[in-house]
């Protein structure tokens, strides 16, 4: 019943004989503005993911770099399977692709044969260089962040120090006050 509530269209549009119920597949737009409106509590999930920008940084880098390659393997194995010419057949061969595209290493034992699908090709490798250069940016900032504590110890430390000889001071000064 739950099914129903939402999946009539589903149901109607698949029975194969009746071509005008096909159209209602184009209700299933209301469906994506209801989604729509879930964005507002993404905000929530957005703002605990940046509350610590490292972790938050690596999650998205992460997470972009995955969805680029899942979309990029389906993208190729829809445009390249069966193409005269082309080596993708698979959806193993289009995931090695993606991956060593998105990877920027470009091995050339799999490649677009047609015009769509390098246009697939140019958007995942633009997108890999700049996940690449955002992840080398989130580990140099790991490591300063990792410097910036180390200073902030050391910088605490000769704080004490100095402390420490200031009161060796007052003291002594005390002690030449009460001489005289």
């Amino acid at each position: 019943m739950r099914f129903m509530k939402w999946g009539w269209i589903d149901l109607l549009s698949s029975i194969p004989m009746l071509d005008t119920f096909r159209y209602g597949r184009i209700v299933r737009v209301v469906q994506v503005l209801r989604i729509l409106r879930a964005v507002r509590s993404t905000k929530f999930i957005i703002g605990f993911l940046f509350r610590n920008k490292m972790h938050g940084t690596f999650t998205l880098v992460s997470l972009v770099s995955i969805l680029l390659v899942i979309f990029g393997a389906v993208a190729m194995l829809q445009l390249e399977k069966g193409m005269p010419g082309s080596n993708i057949h698979n959806a193993t061969e289009a995931i090695w692709w993606a991956f060593v595209t998105i990877t920027t290493v470009g091995y050339g034992d799999y490649y677009p044969v047609t015009f769509e699908g390098r246009i697939v090709a140019a958007v995942l490798m633009t997108g890999g260089v700049g996940l690449f250069g955002a992840f080398t940016g989130f580990v140099a900032s790991w490591f300063l962040e990792e410097d910036q504590e180390d200073q902030g110890k050391h910088i605490i430390n000769n704080l004490r120090d100095e402390i420490q000889d200031l009161k060796s001071n007052i003291a002594e000064l005390k002690a030449l006050i009460e001489k005289k």
